[in-house]
């Protein structure tokens, strides 16, 4: 008899590949997630000195989110 524990040759070099694949894109994925968050960084540093509000609008409901950035700077007023 043969025994059902033996997997087959061919199908451990695809799952191999299979492995392969799936890190190659949680890399990729971690590299993107890396960039959103420079870019993010980025824009949060150049908007300190004053507060940002930006409105997003949900692609499903149409819903408006309001979403305000402020800074620890107080804003000078003219003298």
């Amino acid at each position: 008899m043969i025994s059902r524990d033996r997997v087959k040759p061919g199908k451990e070099v695809k799952q191999d590949q299979n492995v392969e694949q799936l890190i190659k894109r949680l890399d990729m994925l971690d590299e993107r997630l890396d960039n959103m968050d420079s870019i993010i960084t980025s824009l949060i540093e150049r908007v300190m000195g004053r507060p940002l509000v930006m409105e997003v609008t949900c692609p499903n409901c149409g819903q408006t989110v309001q979403i305000n950035v402020t800074s620890g700077v107080r804003l000078r007023g003219k003298e």
